[in-house]
């Protein structure tokens, strides 16, 4: 887990393109690795007008009465069909006096035909330490925490990290904690009980949010595992989507939990004796994991006999080597911002993906970010974390992993943890409970709004450090992201050419934006710092061609554009 409190997990995980002495030492290592990528800017929007469209594959509209009139001369062309009128969006453009770079134009083509992987609502979640749960502020009392899960739309709040197996105790019973928890002045040892549960209930259906639960293995005790299990599935219901036996077991002998070892081999023996207490009083409710950052540990989960259903979960923090040691792993701008990034995402995904597959698993990924490095770093509360976000999200997703929670925290902004998705004003480390997004959590809220949708495929070429990706709505309307990762400082804006798999009538746009890739505080979705806005309020794409196929327009680096054209 991220260095939020006490050291995370500090073995590396290899990486599945390295050979498995790649590693690091004891207190500087950290989860696979992996890159994905980002980009900026973007700004205001204005109401477009959305013409409704029967449910199906895109077609093309019916036509217009300008059509089907006769001209007066046998000579003369019909004259050209003219869409409504419209709002065309607003797109900033590069900074004043930017030394423009030129960036090779972007073509894509979007095709009827399936990849085979949705993305489905709940995909998008925020992962939270397990003292957490103890938070009075975990309550549909705090506005502002309700109104950052509606804008992720429908998302899953993981309870887990590095607290879980250290300083975490649930009692159902309101007994003290034992004497041999340690904690701190900002990771205090919490007690968690029944009352907490529900507070946080209301709080996930004041969101509209699911949930997935970790009990303490650090601290060896099926039986209380199973009581907590028991009461989260009665008092959560169908919220509560899972329950984890640990946090990174792999890293336990690493990060002080098992002091005299741990093997995979005890994790495995003591996992059955968690899933079969938690069976006996919880049965319909999953086991995810292992939620290890080491692949070693993957096979032997899934070949697990455990009685209940089984999902696939690993951690990753791609930009985690934190002394240098291993430059292509380090957390700098350069790493976070390049094609490598993106690349091994996708190598270390389809590792885990084809594990999972081969027995007929789920796979998430509970807990990830963009480095676990303790502290600030180049990417840490970046726009650049933004893009990096939305991309390595999109990835997952395309390749077929149903659900990606970012780890924060509820620590204050200032002073907090920088990687945190999510901070709370006030005076460091607890601050006043009113939370609010950084750049990474816009980043994910972009893809948390897309409309649910089945990922069509998709040709691309030129664009520099540019991904795309598009998804068919089941209203037969066609999404297609762009996420331009070009350097907002320096790159021209680009030069996209878009071939539809129909004839659009509306052809919306929202974006993400920023002035650089090292802006903190700057990231924003059509000039503000909210979710986009629903697709019939937002403008047109400048230069919206009426029921042309193939669409141009040039769209500002630094980017994260989401397009909707209905047929």
């Amino acid at each position: 887990m991220a260095r939020f409190d006490s050291s995370p997990g500090k073995a590396d995980s290899p990486d599945p393109a390295q050979p498995a002495s790649a590693g690091a030492s004891a207190g500087k290592r950290k989860r696979t690795r992996i890159l994905a990528g980002a980009g900026f800017v973007a700004v205001a929007a204005a109401a477009a007008v959305v013409v409704p469209l029967a449910l199906g594959s895109p077609t093309p509209a019916p036509p217009a009465a300008s059509e089907t009139a006769q001209s007066s001369s046998p000579t003369a062309l019909a004259p050209a069909e003219v869409g409504p009128k419209v709002t065309y969006y607003k797109q900033a453009g590069p900074p004043a006096g930017s030394p423009l770079e030129k960036v090779e134009p972007l073509k894509l083509g979007v095709s009827n035909d399936l990849v085979g992987t949705s993305l489905n609502k709940g995909a998008m979640g925020i992962s939270l330490e397990a003292t957490d749960l103890a938070d009075p502020d975990l309550s549909s009392d705090n506005a502002s925490m309700v109104k950052l899960l509606k804008e992720m739309d429908q998302p899953v709040l993981r309870f887990g990290g590095n607290a879980v197996d250290r300083r975490f105790f649930w009692t159902s019973t309101g007994e003290a904690v034992p004497a041999d928890y340690k904690g701190d002045k900002t990771h205090p040892v919490k007690a968690v009980g029944p009352a907490d549960l529900t507070r946080l209930k209301t709080l996930l259906e004041a969101g509209n949010a699911n949930v997935t639960l970790t009990v303490d293995l650090g601290h060896y005790n099926p039986a209380r595992a199973a009581d907590m299990a028991k009461n989260a599935s009665q008092i959560l219901g169908n919220r509560l989507l899972s329950i984890t036996v640990g946090n990174e077991p792999n890293g336990f002998v690493f990060n002080d939990v098992k002091t005299d070892g741990y093997s995979l081999e005890q994790y495995i023996r003591e996992l059955k004796d968690y899933a079969t207490a938690i069976y006996a009083v919880a049965p319909n409710v999953p086991i995810s994991g292992p939620g290890a950052f080491d692949s070693k540990w993957w096979q032997p989960f899934v070949d697990a006999d455990l009685p209940q259903k089984k999902i696939l979960t690993f951690h990753h923090y791609p930009l985690s080597n934190c002394d240098g040691r291993l430059p292509q792993d380090s957390p700098t701008m350069a790493n976070a911002m390049s094609r490598q990034m993106h690349d091994r995402a996708i190598e270390y995904q389809k590792a885990a993906l084809a594990v999972g597959h081969a027995a007929g698993l789920e796979t998430w990924i509970p807990e990830t970010g963009i480095s676990a490095c303790p502290g600030s770093n180049e990417t840490s509360r970046t726009h650049a974390s933004a893009l990096w976000a939305a991309d390595y999200a999109l990835t997952a997703a395309q390749l077929g992993i149903t659900r990606i929670s970012y780890h924060s925290s509820l620590l204050t902004c200032k002073g907090g943890p920088p990687l945190s998705a999510i901070c709370s004003a006030g005076a460091y480390p607890f601050g006043n409970g009113q939370m609010s997004g950084r750049a990474n959590f816009f980043g994910l809220s972009m893809v948390a709004e897309l409309e649910a949708g089945k990922f069509m495929k998709l040709n691309s070429s030129g664009g520099g450090l540019a991904f795309s990706y598009a998804l068919k709505n089941a209203d037969g309307s066609t999404s297609v992201v762009i996420i331009n990762e070009n350097d907002p400082q320096k790159a021209a804006q680009t030069d996209v050419t878009l071939d539809l798999p129909g004839k659009p009538v509306t052809g919306t746009m929202t974006q993400l934006s920023g002035p650089s890739y090292s802006a903190e505080n700057q990231t924003v979705i059509d000039g503000a710092k909210t979710e986009p806005p629903p697709v019939a309020k937002r403008a047109t794409v400048p230069g919206f061609a009426y029921k042309s196929q193939t669409q141009q327009f040039k769209l500002t680096a630094g980017t994260v554009t989401v397009l909707n054209f209905k047929y």
